[in-house]
């Protein structure tokens, strides 16, 4: 097997693009040719600039995708924050009638102050628990300090 069958993209392949990209157009014959009459300069040279062409469509392949899943992760988002004011608004009114379903029994004044009490219980329970949680969820990232100070360490080695 020879070395422009190697790099032959394949039947029904099509290794080209349009004007404004930069990039050429390759056909089997004249890509032998070319190999066959080109030096080893001439021949890395072009790998050289086929390989540029394809880590910028690579590139520019992952910012397309990249964009398509943020749009979407932000119609999630806005859907999340928006449930989350309705569940404010449902809390706000439950504590509500609560408070005046207690206010039947006893003075609105204190059947308020029992609401407001449970709710500051609540808000303790969930901030303490909350604090404790990060606590042990953000330990330095030992393996990445590690690794950077290693990298360090070897971009301060001594060469040649």
């Amino acid at each position: 097997m020879s070395g422009s069958e190697r790099l032959d993209a394949g039947p029904g392949v099509s290794v080209s693009s349009g004007p404004t990209s930069g990039a050429t157009s390759y056909s089997a014959a004249s890509e032998h040719d070319d190999v066959e009459n080109s030096s080893v300069g001439e021949i890395v040279g072009k790998l050289a600039g086929d390989f540029s062409r394809l880590m910028r469509a690579e590139i520019a392949l992952a910012k397309a995708e990249a964009k398509e899943e943020v749009k979407d992760a932000s119609k999630g988002v806005g859907m999340l924050a928006g449930a989350g004011y309705a569940g404010h608004l449902l809390v706000l009114f439950v504590s509500l009638a609560v408070m005046f379903g207690l206010g039947h029994w006893m003075a609105l004044g204190w059947a308020a102050l029992i609401v407001a009490v449970v709710w500051g219980i609540v808000a303790a329970i969930l901030a303490a628990s909350g604090r404790s949680n990060l606590k042990r969820a953000t330990p330095p990232m030992t393996e990445t300090v590690e690794t950077l100070k290693e990298d360090a360490q070897w971009a301060k080695r001594p060469r040649g």
